[in-house]
Order: C-alpha cells, then structure tokens, then sequence
C-alpha cells in the first residue's frame, strides 16, 4: 500500500506540475517569473520536465520481481532516471538563483541540488563496481530527494489550509517552511527505511539459535 501511495502521488504530481512547462508560455508557470530574467522560464521548463521523468520512473525501479524478471528494463529505466536528474540538477541551480522566493529557499534548494548529484554519483559508482545493495541504499537517497517535489506541495496545501485559521501567515513562511521539510523530511524517512531494512536483513541472515558472543572480561 505504501508503494501504491508513493507511485501514484508521484504520477498525480508530475501530471499536473510538469504541464504548464510544455506551453512556452511563462504565464502558467506555477512559481513566479522574474521578469528581468528571460530565461527564468527556460531553467524552470529545464528542471520540470526530466524532474517529473525521474519521478515517474522511481517508484517502479525498487519493485524486485520487474528488477529480477527484466533487468536489461531495469538498467534502461535506470539510465534514463539518472540523465533525468542530471538534467534537472544542473536546471535547479539556475532556476534557484532566479528565484522570487527570498534567500532562505534559494539556499535550501542549493543544498538539494548538491544533495541529489551527490547521491546520483554514488549509485552510479556502487553499481559499476558491482555493489548492489549500496546501489540500492544510494538510490533510495537519491529518490527521497526526487520525492521532495512532491511533498513540498503536500505542505504547502497543508500550509494554505493553516491560513485559513491563521490569517497572518504569510505566503512566503509557508512556502520557505514547506521547502525545508520536504527537503528533511524526506531525507529523515529515506534514512529510518535504509535503517529499518538493513536491520531486518541482518536479523533474516542470523538463526535464532545461533549463539551470542559476549566480549569482556
């Protein structure tokens, strides 16, 4: 169920934040333009469209039985995840120079940009040295980052409904906090689940009657 929730936000979010990027028209873009910049639209587009790629593809690479029964689907759904988020990285960057957004957010941006190229080099270098399992925790990083375009509009809905009861909220507050907690949220949950799998394998791979080795006098 829980996959289920992940895959179809995912799609629900790309399908309807990726759109308004394929116009040519800076009028629908959802996040505000800077007028004095011609080419705040253009990163945006740059970063919307593969970002919204990667996101779709996912969820469907962590399913065991398509990774197992077609790898050589897996590894091209692979590759095109990983030009996906280079693409968007490298489109972030500017897009979150240009942004209306105040400081706060073009410096929690820049670390999630750094944050995702990070990862992505790890999975990629993991999995040519063959070392699946760290490829798999790397990826999972790496999709909890990519996941973050999705949970900053979940927040900011839950912000916008705040504001109705707290009228002095700003715009702006809720949008800087929804962006932080996406960010950390996300990178909270990716870690308690490498956590939670890693110890349950260890505990799959020991017998129960296996004896315990105490050190010490």
């Amino acid at each position: 169920m829980l996959w289920v929730l992940l895959a179809v936000s995912a799609v629900g979010i790309a399908a309807y934040a990726v759109p308004p990027y394929l116009t040519g028209n800076p009028a629908d873009s959802s996040v505000p333009i800077d007028p004095d910049v011609a080419v705040h639209y253009l990163t945006l587009a740059v970063h919307a469209v593969p970002g919204g790629l990667a996101m779709i593809i996912g969820p469907f690479q962590f399913v065991n039985r398509l990774r197992v029964r077609r790898p050589r689907l897996h590894r091209i759904a692979g590759r095109v995840y990983m030009v996906s988020v280079l693409i968007a990285t490298v489109a972030s960057l500017f897009a979150a120079t240009f942004s209306l957004s105040g400081f706060a957010v073009r410096v929690g941006f820049y670390l999630l940009a750094a944050a995702w190229l990070y990862t992505l080099v790890k999975g990629y270098r993991s999995i040519r040295r063959g070392e699946v399992g760290l490829h798999r925790i790397w990826m999972i990083r790496n999709y909890a980052l990519t996941f973050a375009g999705v949970t900053l509009r979940v927040y900011l809905i839950l912000g916008l409904l705040l504001k109705q009861s707290v009228p002095s909220l700003a715009f702006d507050e809720i949008y800087t906090a929804a962006a932080w907690a996406s960010i950390l949220g996300n990178v909270l949950v990716a870690e308690y689940f490498i956590l939670h799998r890693t110890t349950a394998r260890r505990g799959e791979r020991t017998p129960q009657n296996a004896p315990v080795l105490r050190s010490g006098r």
